[in-house]
């Protein structure tokens, strides 16, 4: 039995998520989870999300957004959940029927207390919608750092260290200064290299991994923080999804200047792949600010980008 579920992540001025507790008499009874409930004949998610949110919260939402789509198998029920990010809405919260609330900061939700079919939500609403992998030149110091700052003051706070061209004691060197500048803008670096990523865990907030370092994994690595990886076909999606990585790019999405032979997978494409996997989803290739809300409409965790986020 395929039910379909249309929920909400409200959030507050201050970046807070409005959370509801489930009776003990229901269906993962007991736990946490978002406010929302099932379509009922003929609804879109959105009109239900409308209807569900003022009869169980008395709100009305004036400002969504797509966040993940969730599909999952519990023992007795197949369950498709569609997740909106809620910015703005009239009204004031309650609990219409008597249900607990709480308002958290998503780093401080606890995936254990929430039903299995959320908990990749906690992950997307803990990651940025924009994610900056570093450019040239890693080998000018100074320059680099400046543009690392630039980017954080633009309000980058993911950034993926891809500097391919400085050996080991050098890329660990320009690591502690990317850290020290991220860590003042509350941002997170990740760590790509092309030999033996999982030999840096713990040096930073997490790990990007190649494809091929992912189809090689039998495991997630354990104590890496943040774990991602690159894919390009839906064997790799499914990789990442069974080993629960936190994330993944998936590229080519459109044509880019640095891959000119390598053929685009367009928005189509991007779209039913990224609808077979329970994980965020950055668009990768020939991404710009721009194109932000395209990829939030096709499915996307965001965008990814090198030139696109680079700064001159």
């Amino acid at each position: 039995m395929l039910i379909h579920v249309a929920a909400a992540a409200i959030q507050d001025a201050e970046g807070r998520v409005l959370i509801t507790k489930r009776a003990d008499h229901l269906h993962q009874g007991g736990l946490w989870e978002f406010p929302g409930g099932k379509l009922e004949p003929g609804e879109t998610p959105e009109q239900a999300l409308a209807r569900e949110l003022k009869e169980e919260l008395d709100i009305h939402p004036l400002a969504t957004e797509p966040l993940i789509r969730i599909h999952h198998q519990y023992e007795d029920r197949l369950v498709r959940l569609d997740f909106f990010r809620v910015k703005d809405y009239r009204g004031q919260a309650k609990g219409m029927e008597g249900q607990p609330l709480r308002w958290l900061i998503p780093g401080e939700m606890r995936p254990e207390t929430f039903p299995a079919a959320d908990r990749p939500v906690i992950t997307a609403l803990q990651l940025p919608d924009r994610y900056l992998i570093t450019g040239a030149d890693p080998q000018d110091r100074e320059r680099f750092l400046h543009r690392i700052e630039k980017a954080l003051a633009a309000g980058l706070r993911l950034v993926q260290l891809r500097a391919h061209e400085l050996d080991d004691p050098q890329y660990r060197a320009l690591l502690q200064e990317v850290r020290a500048h991220c860590t003042k803008h509350n941002a997170r670096v990740l760590i790509n290299r092309p030999r033996d990523t999982l030999a840096w865990a713990g040096l930073a907030d997490g790990l990007h991994l190649t494809s091929s370092q992912l189809m090689a994994l039998a495991e997630r690595p354990p104590e890496s923080g943040l774990v991602g990886a690159s894919c390009h076909m839906p064997q790799e999606l499914a990789r990442a999804a069974r080993l629960q990585l936190d994330y993944v790019l998936l590229s080519p999405v459109l044509p880019t200047a640095s891959h000119p032979q390598t053929s685009a997978m367009g928005w189509e494409r991007f779209s039913a792949w990224v609808e077979q996997v329970n994980l965020p989803v950055y668009a990768l290739g020939g991404m710009r600010h721009d194109l932000l809300q395209r990829a939030k409409q096709a499915g996307g965790q965001g965008i990814a980008a090198i030139r696109g986020f680079w700064p001159e």
